[in-house]
């Protein structure tokens, strides 16, 4: 049984970004090194559910969070999958398997005017770093794309005529977004600067001080270093941002379906999760000016 060979398996044929890969590998092989440690085992055609449950409650013991125990089992019963889909087992001993209950997380969202204090911040910028922050924060709230769409972004993504972008989502789903007048403007003062500073031959859309390819954690401190700085919420992160595009786009009457299409989900139930802090806006306005209340 080749870890490897699924681990191509969901490169190659899932299309599952590097990302993604690494952190199923890093899952089964810790359960693998559990198992041989525990168990003296090193079969996983030979696991059973009991030992598996065993993992789950160390897990548990050493205060690891339900969601991420779920995200463990999930990796190894995707291995578990795959071994069926070879013939390497006949049953998966996880196929019983109820995930752990997990609180629902409320994302809350950035304001309107957290999100106009960091264009504030940022709109006198003339220097590469800070016309690249620039860039990135209009991007992220004018499409609300994922960070690893952004990092992944080629200087061929962006049409200026038809003023759309084009993003590759997940398992390589294209997608093709407007853009705000706005933001064109930003990218021509962005490309004007990024000539004279990106390797030579390098595609990246976005690149870093050095002329390289940006990566997620840089997208992450950039977002993280101007929102915590007008922001009080406790989390400042890129999907934030992405969460505050759809919040603000329902809130100001987007319809549902076109939300889900900017945001390159396959399900509509993927959207809704955004829907709640638009329905207490809603709860708010309708307590306010309905007459009965009021009485």
């Amino acid at each position: 049984m080749s870890l490897t060979s699924f681990l191509d398996y969901l490169s190659l044929e899932k299309n599952y970004s590097k990302h993604t890969v690494v952190a199923y590998e890093k899952d089964v092989v810790e359960f693998l090194a559990f198992a041989k440690i525990i168990f003296d085992e090193n079969n996983l055609a030979d696991i059973h559910y009991a030992q598996i449950r065993s993992w789950i409650v160390s897990l548990v013991d050493n205060d690891v969070s339900n969601r991420t125990v779920n995200r463990k089992i999930s990796s190894l019963k995707a291995y578990y999958k795959f071994l069926l889909k070879i013939g390497e087992i006949e049953a998966s001993p996880l196929a019983k398997h109820k995930s752990l209950k997990t609180p629902k997380r409320l994302q809350i969202p950035f304001s309107e005017v957290e999100v106009g204090a960091v264009f504030d911040r940022l709109k006198e910028a003339d220097d590469f770093a800070t016309l690249r922050d620039l860039f990135i924060v209009e991007l992220l709230y004018a499409t609300g794309m994922r960070r690893t769409e952004l990092v992944d972004l080629t200087v061929g993504s962006i049409d200026v005529v038809q003023k759309t972008i084009k993003i590759i989502g997940k398992r390589n789903k294209e997608r093709i977004v407007p853009l705000l007048s706005s933001v064109v403007v930003t990218y021509d003062r962005y490309i004007a600067v990024r000539s004279s500073v990106a390797s030579s031959g390098e595609d990246a859309l976005l690149v870093t001080n050095k002329g390289a390819k940006i990566y997620s954690t840089l997208v992450y401190r950039i977002i993280n270093r101007y929102f915590s700085e007008t922001s009080d919420k406790l989390k400042t992160s890129p999907h934030i941002l992405r969460h505050s595009f759809a919040t603000h786009l329902l809130n100001q009457g987007a319809d549902l379906n076109i939300v889900k299409e900017f945001l390159g989900h396959a399900s509509l139930a993927s959207t809704q999760v955004y829907t709640h802090n638009s329905v207490q806006a809603l709860k708010d306005v309708y307590s306010k000016a309905h007459p009965r209340n009021k009485k």
